[in-house]
């Protein structure tokens, strides 16, 4: 009998010692990707990536940059991290102002294309951010978006700082920086000059994410893997894959917000937006995008629509 006990004693230590041993694993192919250096910390690759697949947008680009007009700036967050972003102010005063996030190993530069929709079609102000531990910003582990919508916030006051008091806004985000402007609508007490939401193709959650992927990629169930790297989150970083919802945040957002998914999307698969949309409070619109996969909706399908789109819903709330 006490053999047994000893045996299964190791046993157990054994397959508890695997499964931390793979949830570290799980944990750093998620939040610590390759990509965060060959992608969003490559800055010269990011304006080849802008002109190559967007080459209408290098005339303004270069112009922005030739007259300093793409500028720089940088806050310290609450824990003490240096952030990055960049900004454009509009060509004439409008008062007008978009908060641009981008999402999953991307960077401010990559999302130009979002700002040239407000900046050079609609006469917008533009402040991009690099969320933490991306582009310019400092840390050395995605957050996906739940500790970034505490760093959102503080870029809204620099915008208003930046662009002056009488700014109305718009926060904008696109995959992961779709669920960080989800997490930041439902925080209590945002600014009065935040009026609405844009998210294109954001997640419910992070653990709903995961799961997926860990189920397409790897073909294995949540149970015990995903419950042991969101535990293994909880003591590195201090959140967890559960809270991290952008479900739970939008049932608490009372500002307007348009939803923008396409239906053809299968890595945050299009049936995400659904529990989304009927769980925020009205105002709120949707727009399914014919076609279109993961995060394309805007070069893919009908730049004009897309944009058409956008006005028409902010014009509504910011005049």
């Amino acid at each position: 009998m006490k053999k047994f006990v000893k045996y299964a004693l190791i046993t157990l230590l054994a397959v508890a010692a695997l499964l931390v041993g793979a949830g570290f694993y799980m944990l750093d192919y998620a939040l610590k990707p390759e990509e965060l250096q060959t992608r969003s910390r490559d800055i010269p690759g990011s304006y080849t990536y802008l002109y190559t697949d967007y080459p209408e947008m290098q005339p303004w680009v270069d112009s922005l940059r030739a007259n300093g007009a793409l500028r720089a700036t940088l806050i310290k967050n609450e824990r003490g991290e240096s952030l990055h972003a960049l900004y454009v102010r509009a060509a004439r005063p409008t008062g007008r102002t978009a908060g641009i996030v981008h999402g999953y190993t991307d960077n401010a530069l990559r999302m130009l294309p979002i700002g040239y929709l407000y900046s050079r079609q609609l006469g917008y102000n533009i402040l991009l951010p690099d969320l933490h531990a991306h582009g310019g910003s400092t840390g050395d582990a995605v957050q996906m978006g739940w500790l970034d919508r505490l760093d959102v916030l503080q870029w809204m006051d620099k915008a208003n700082e930046l662009f002056g008091d009488s700014t109305r806004m718009v926060v904008h985000g696109i995959s992961m920086g779709a669920a960080t402007t989800m997490m930041v609508s439902g925080k209590e007490g945002l600014p009065p000059y935040v009026k609405c939401f844009v998210e294109d193709c954001g997640y419910t959650s992070v653990w709903d994410e995961f799961r997926g992927e860990l189920k397409n990629q790897f073909g294995l169930p949540a149970f015990p893997l995903l419950d042991v790297a969101s535990w293994l989150c909880g003591l590195r970083y201090g959140w967890t894959f559960r809270e991290a919802s952008a479900l739970e945040q939008v049932k608490r957002c009372t500002l307007p917000m348009l939803f923008i998914h396409g239906d053809a999307d299968t890595f945050v698969p299009t049936w995400m937006v659904h529990p989304l949309y009927e769980a925020k409070p009205a105002p709120k619109e949707l727009w399914l995008v014919p076609g279109a996969a993961h995060a394309v909706s805007y070069r893919e399908n009908k730049k004009e629509e897309y944009t058409r789109r956008v006005q028409e819903f902010t014009d509504k709330y910011i005049r």
